[in-house]
């Protein structure tokens, strides 16, 4: 009887498919900040406003976790997928914060594409996680995972080649160090992503 006046399941999958939602936006105007730098300040007031809509999402998570008897999916692996999804949206507000502040004037190819990348990253996310209501969606969420875990390496690569060039082009030390900054914050927003993507790995073995 007093299981029944409990608070069961909560909306915890709403709360990751909107959280997922704004981890897109926020990848899609870093894109547009590196595309056009006359709307750099546009970009990234925009980019601070979601990253705080996604933190009333992760509280908002973690409150319903506090009250909720029963969840749909085991209590740690929901605090870990929520808070690895807020690490993605916190790390892209960085970057594009550092940009801003470092007054860098013009931006290469190679960080537009780890931009690109972590648009490319986060849609699989979105992907992963809208599917996960569902066990029988677990075949395709993990081929889903095996995408963001190629995708992670491709930025890796962009990465790499893009310091071999920096290191061996790039004659203002200042200007090094800052491009050295952007192209890793970016590349970390990937690595954030195949965290995700592992949590939800973990989450189809233990549920599938």
């Amino acid at each position: 009887m007093f299981g029944r006046l409990l608070p069961k399941e909560g909306k915890f999958f709403d709360l990751f498919n909107e959280h997922a939602e704004f981890c897109v936006k926020g990848a899609k105007e870093m894109v547009a900040l590196m595309t056009n730098f006359d709307d750099l300040e546009i970009r990234v007031h925009a980019i601070e406003g979601i990253e705080k809509q996604a933190d009333q999402v992760t509280h908002a998570t973690l409150d319903a976790l506090h009250k909720t008897f029963i969840t749909p999916l085991d209590r740690d692996d929901i605090h870990q997928l929520i808070t690895r999804m807020d690490d993605i949206l916190d790390l892209m507000e960085d970057a594009a914060q550092t940009i801003s502040l470092y007054d860098i004037k013009a931006i290469t190819p190679e960080a537009k594409r780890l931009a690109e990348l972590c648009l490319a990253c986060t849609e699989k996310v979105k992907a992963a996680v809208g599917l996960l209501h569902n066990m029988d969606n677990s075949r395709q969420i993990l081929e889903i995972c095996q995408e963001i875990d190629r995708l992670e390496s491709d930025a890796d690569h962009v990465m790499r080649a893009a310091m071999s060039k920096l290191f061996r082009e790039e004659p203002d030390v200042r200007t090094l160090i800052k491009l050295k900054a952007i192209y890793e914050l970016l590349e970390t927003v990937t690595d954030r992503c195949e965290d995700v993507s592992n949590i939800i790995e973990g989450i189809i073995v233990e549920n599938a």
